[in-house]
């Protein structure tokens, strides 16, 4: 149905005789953004709840960790402090009313109490301190991990991983690579010692080793680097392990902050940029209202994205609760974080950070699809910007829309522009 439509819009546009070459670039960022609008398959969307009370649900590895730091150690903590004061008052109350204690205690010190309450405090903040330490650092280390891929002839077993990270990043444990399987139809996770064997922790170069050979045409991904994102088993032996190596940014997105809009701009791919402004009531849902903006920004999923954030009047603030993110914008100065959404959908913010009297009408909107559909769409804002195609050359990639995944079917929009305008 979209790629019918698709292939309409660019018939109708040369039956107008809109495919000269001096509008090509403007109709092929025109088919394009349609097409990104029409072929996009969303099945997440991230939106504060009427009455919720608990975290946004986690639309990143590291979102989840934090959910899991707070849910299972910070809310019993403070949940278990709190109903130990509460005792401690309501049994003093009682027990040493003026009824039950008509002659006070003249005491005033007690060595091993104020022992008790200054050490168990300190444990207590460590416990805390340790792994919130680990968090912070992975949020702000910008991640260097790296991918190899290769191909299987099926009867060989031995892979070499070239372990060229600075001295204080390099692989040098089992915890630091991880190996797949992957096909077309699955991909699977081996486990170190029980499918595969590593020699060379440390050194320049790592041979991984499997047990058995992979069948021919399969791939074997190897992974490494020091960032490991994602909930992992607790205490390395109980329950499931979710984590992954988080690989280099593959996208640098950069957010202005302005009085009162966004502007992005994508350095690795033209230099493009646009404005994005909040929808007003009129044009979006009662739902979306406040949340919406006329531009999204468009992300590729399961990537590794460099956020970097700046302002041209005052402080704002680039939140995205499922993300997990907030990077104050300042004028004058670049700050940076990153993250990797795992997951296609519509994700929504707005600025944290008083910046006037519209400040609450910041929103920040992040559309997450597909690599073809994100190519699409870097090619559309090239055209709109007046540069060259950047994937594929002319070629407007069509997307399934039910699976996300890209059909073989690609409708070559320069050979139609050509044959258009030699019929001139």
């Amino acid at each position: 149905m979209a790629m019918k439509a698709l292939i309409t819009l660019k018939s109708i546009a040369t039956k107008c005789g809109l495919m000269k070459p001096v509008l090509m670039k403007p109709v092929l960022g025109l088919i394009s953004g349609l097409g990104i609008m029409l072929l996009s398959a969303v099945s997440a969307s991230a939106l504060p709840e009427k009455g919720g009370y608990t975290l946004q649900k986690a639309g990143t590895p590291l979102a989840e960790e934090i959910h899991i730091f707070h849910n299972w150690l910070i809310m019993p903590v403070m949940t278990g402090i709190s109903l130990f004061v509460l005792a401690l008052l309501t049994y003093t109350i009682i027990r040493y009313r003026e009824k039950a204690n008509p002659v006070p205690a003249t005491f005033s010190h007690n060595t091993t109490i104020e022992i008790i309450w200054t050490f168990v405090p300190i444990v207590i903040l460590l416990i805390i301190a340790l792994p919130s330490f680990d968090l912070l650092y992975k949020e702000g280390k910008m991640p260097d991990g790296k991918q190899v891929i290769a191909q299987s002839n099926g009867s060989q077993t031995s892979f070499e991983f070239a372990n060229d990270f600075n001295a204080r990043r390099t692989v040098t444990k089992k915890g630091h690579l991880d190996v797949f399987v992957s096909s077309k139809k699955f991909e699977n996770r081996l486990t170190y010692k029980k499918d595969y064997t590593v020699d060379g922790f440390g050194d320049e170069i790592l041979t991984i080793s499997l047990n058995e050979p992979v069948r021919a045409g399969e791939q074997v991904i190897i992974q490494g680097g020091r960032t490991r994102i994602g909930s992992g088993k607790f205490l390395d032996l109980f329950g499931e392990d979710r984590s992954e190596i988080a690989l280099s940014p593959t996208v640098t997105l950069k957010a202005q902050g302005n009085q009162w809009n966004w502007k992005y701009t994508y350095p690795e791919f033209g230099d493009f940029e646009f404005t994005s402004f909040m929808l007003p009531k009129e044009e979006t849902t009662e739902e979306l209202y406040l949340y919406d903006t006329d531009n999204h920004v468009v992300l590729p999923v399961g990537e590794s994205i460099r956020l970097i954030t700046t302002a041209s009047d005052v402080i704002h603030s680039w939140a995205m609760p499922a993300f997990a993110v907030k990077v104050d914008a300042v004028p004058g100065r670049n700050n940076e974080t990153w993250f990797k959404v795992n997951e296609p959908g519509m994700y929504y913010g707005q600025c944290s950070e008083i910046c006037g009297k519209d400040h609450s009408f910041m929103p920040i909107s992040v559309k997450v699809v597909t690599r073809p559909e994100f190519e699409t769409w870097v090619d559309g804002q090239r055209a709109l910007a007046g540069l060259d195609p950047m994937f594929d050359g002319s070629a407007v990639r069509l997307v399934d829309a039910q699976n996300g995944r890209a059909k073989e079917d690609v409708l070559s929009v320069k050979s139609s522009l050509n044959i258009a305008a030699a019929n001139q």
